[in-house]
């Protein structure tokens, strides 16, 4: 069971390992530099190698970065659109650095220039980012949004597009829980999850799927909200994740739920007692 959370490296990257750790989980997620600063960071060899070695000292079978909320492949201004692209060169390099196995991005907002124009700037940058990381088999991963703004991604219709435009196996996807619902798919029931993964399974294609954001919701169905929510404590309820840990047992799931009162460890173990 590939099941893990959102992993602080507060005090330097290796110390995920330790938070991994005293949770118990197989997988998780992590920051590879300050996600709210553009400046970049060189991961250098001892800590990459450190950090490497954190896969051996541990129960974690996998891990993967989320790259930086700055970023933003769709926008429609020359200077940013040129930054975003080459943050994400870099987010890529330090992933292959840490042997981290992908990347979850957020597409990123069209703005003004609508969402077609947006699309087309996204695939261009991410055909950019892969000719620049060539010699790299670090995958990015197109995450679903909810819908908020101009952003895009909250269609899957969107995803199959930037993904048909890029043409590469390195380009994938990952499925949030809370986004999907709050961009309108409805997964609160067996029969609506199941619809919903028919639909990502025929547009987006289900051997793409490799991640999972297991989030509930503040927000209402359609709502636009992207707000995450405590497992079963929002509007979607435990029927959806019960299914995703059934049916994904061996896909990498982490939760991005609030950390106060070691919210971690409850929402884990309501999950774990739905397999």
């Amino acid at each position: 069971m590939l099941l893990g959370v959102h992993c602080s490296i507060s005090g330097g990257l290796r110390n995920a390992f330790l938070e991994a750790t005293s949770l118990g989980i197989t997988t998780f997620q992590i920051f590879t530099k300050n996600q709210r600063q553009w400046k970049e960071k060189v991961v250098e060899p001892a800590e990459a190698s450190l950090f490497r070695g954190g896969f051996e000292d541990s129960g974690v079978k996998t891990a993967f970065s989320h790259a930086s909320y700055l970023i933003n492949l769709a926008s429609d201004e020359d200077g940013l659109w040129l930054r975003s692209t080459e943050a994400l060169i870099g987010e890529v390099r330090r992933c292959d650095s840490l042997g981290l196995a992908f990347v979850v991005l957020h597409p990123g907002a069209a703005k003004g220039s609508g969402e077609q124009a947006g699309i087309e700037r996204v695939v261009k940058a991410l055909k950019t980012v892969l000719h620049a990381t060539g010699d790299s088999a670090v995958k990015i991963l197109l995450e679903n949004t909810a819908g908020q703004g101009t952003c895009i991604g909250h269609t899957f219709e969107h995803l199959r597009q930037i993904m048909d435009g890029v043409d590469s196996g390195r380009i994938c996807t990952c499925f949030d829980t809370c986004h999907a619902f709050a961009a309108g798919y409805d997964i609160r029931t067996k029969s609506g999850f199941e619809a919903t993964m028919e639909r990502l399974d025929r547009i987006v294609g289900l051997p793409r799927l490799i991640a999972i954001h297991l989030n509930d919701s503040k927000g209402d169905l359609g709502s636009n909200l992207d707000r995450h929510e405590h497992i079963g404590k929002g509007k979607i309820g435990l029927e959806p994740f019960r299914q995703i840990m059934r049916r994904f047992p061996h896909t990498v799931k982490v939760i991005e739920t609030p950390k106060e009162d070691r919210m971690d460890e409850v929402n884990l173990r309501v999950l774990r007692k739905l397999v």
